[in-house]
């Protein structure tokens, strides 16, 4: 018999004790007596249960929670288990997870089983109220929601999988941008996945009925980017036949996002200041004023701190955009989500041709896991495609994949779109020599070899979690040396 303990509130409607019901799965007693007199007390509805048998149990004659919180380590099943089987019984309910090991590990581990946010014991009492109060709002709104996505966009966010922490911390932060209106720049090398973060933090947005519209402001010439973004009336210049309107008036109540934003020209850059600035914009040749009211998403590979130093970009418009700076990581530097991500595309390719999808070898695979991925994972999905076309067989094996791969290699080599990383950072290096050097100071190198060794260092610590001696290593720097540079 479940162990079942209710508190409902005097003054709500049966249907508001249904719609704040929580589930309390915990083996502890004390923890249990104390969760429940405190969810009671901020009017939720609690069923208590000492185990995940008990609560699975339970699925047979209880409605659905409005939220459940789980222990991990509990007799039987633990709540991993259990969190997994709650989201396939009950997908629009989010799930606490609670565990006195509050490391990576665990609460990766939480997160990858579906888990809504963890919760390391010991925790405050307000902290669990606060987290029931979200989840609560959160699961009403799923239910809400229209389920007619455009298929596209659930085609492409159905790509973001990932195990790593670096996935997982990412995943983590897109869910708490997205339900605000912030404006976030994501950085990385090209092929890290930019635009479907992007997508992501406006499907998951209170802004995701409205329009999502997104530009490529290298790919369109600098002349008739200003009327790309803001519109033209017709005569507003030469060839300008018809009304055209801009992607600020498309993605009105939306989101816009602007990828490549490092190579967007200075003096449109002052433009796009103002608009930010002010929400109005004039469309070319009109004298009518424009109000916006858009979410701005930005992306580069470029270093913009290091194109502001070289005056290539205005840092009063780089503080507007990287209100929260979000950096995806290489390919190569999750090389362990790459099965999860080769067996996604194998079957985004077989559907593209109306076939089955291919398997890989464990041979092949371990190839795969050692190449560098230059071009990160937009390089292994157009492989993955390449494979499903022209490997015989149902298996991928080493043999089909030599030639293709290296292929593939040398087709990146030769796209001169790719960015050169050396080259991203010599150019502005080089103008900032010039610009010091005209200016007649004595002292040219010194300030510059000072702010390229704290650019280095600081990256480097940040890249690695403000770990000293790790950051040292993967620098090549002596941990003495590089801790006596850091106090300089």
């Amino acid at each position: 018999m479940n162990e079942v303990s209710q508190y409902p509130s005097d003054t709500q409607s049966l249907e508001n004790q249904k719609n704040r019901s929580v589930w309390l799965v915990e083996d502890d007693a004390s923890i249990r007596f104390v969760l429940e007199k405190s969810l009671a007390q901020a009017n939720f509805s609690v069923h208590s249960f000492p185990d995940a048998e008990t609560a699975v149990a339970a699925f047979a004659d209880q409605p659905a929670p409005a939220v459940v919180f789980t222990d991990v380590r509990m007799p039987g099943m633990d709540g991993l288990a259990l969190t997994v089987l709650l989201k396939a019984r009950y997908p629009n309910t989010p799930v606490i997870v609670m565990s006195a090991l509050a490391d990576l590990t665990s609460t990766v581990a939480a997160f990858d089983a579906g888990a809504f946010d963890f919760l390391a014991k010991p925790f405050d009492i307000d902290v669990a109220i606060t987290l029931a109060e979200r989840g609560q709002a959160l699961h009403f709104e799923q239910l809400e929601r229209k389920e007619s996505e455009a298929p596209e966009l659930s085609d492409h966010l159905d790509a973001l999988v990932g195990k790593t922490s670096l996935m997982q911390a990412i995943f983590r932060t897109i869910g708490k941008l997205s339900r605000g209106s912030l404006s976030v720049l994501i950085t990385g090398e090209t092929g890290t996945g930019k635009e479907l973060i992007a997508r992501a933090l406006h499907q998951h947005s209170p802004r995701s009925k409205a329009a999502f519209v997104a530009l490529n402001t290298a790919a369109i010439a600098p002349d008739l980017l200003e009327s790309e973004l803001f519109g033209h009336e017709v005569g507003a210049f030469t060839g300008a036949h018809k009304r055209h309107i801009g992607r600020f008036e498309q993605a009105q109540g939306g989101t816009l996002f602007l990828d490549e934003i490092g190579d967007m020209p200075m003096a449109l850059q002052a433009k796009l200041l103002r608009v930010l600035a002010e929400g109005e914009f004039y469309p070319l040749g009109s004298r009518e004023l424009k109000r916006c009211d858009v979410r701005i998403l930005t992306a580069t590979h470029r270093d913009l701190d290091a194109q502001v130093a070289a005056q290539l970009f205005r840092a009063d418009l780089l503080h507007r955009l990287n209100v929260v700076q979000l950096p995806l990581p290489a390919l190569r530097e999750r090389i362990a989500d790459l099965p999860l991500l080769v067996e996604r595309f194998l079957l985004d390719a077989a559907r593209e041709i109306d076939g089955q999808p291919k398997r890989i070898s464990a041979l092949a695979l371990q190839h795969l896991m050692q190449h560098a991925w230059p071009g990160n994972v937009r390089e292994l999905r157009n492989l993955c495609f390449r494979l499903t076309v022209l490997a015989p067989g149902d298996r991928i094996e080493l043999a089909d994949l030599a030639p293709l791969h290296a292929a593939s290699s040398t087709a990146h080599a030769n796209d001169e779109s790719q960015p050169h990383a050396l080259e991203d950072w010599l150019a502005p290096l080089r103008h900032a020599t010039r610009s010091l050097l005209a200016s007649e100071q004595s002292d040219c190198f010194e300030k510059l070899y000072a702010q390229f060794e704290t650019c280095v260092l600081s990256t480097g610590l940040a890249y690695c979690n403000n770990e000293r001696q790790l950051a040292a290593q993967r620098l090549g720097v002596g941990r003495n040396s590089f801790s006596r540079k850091l106090k300089d």
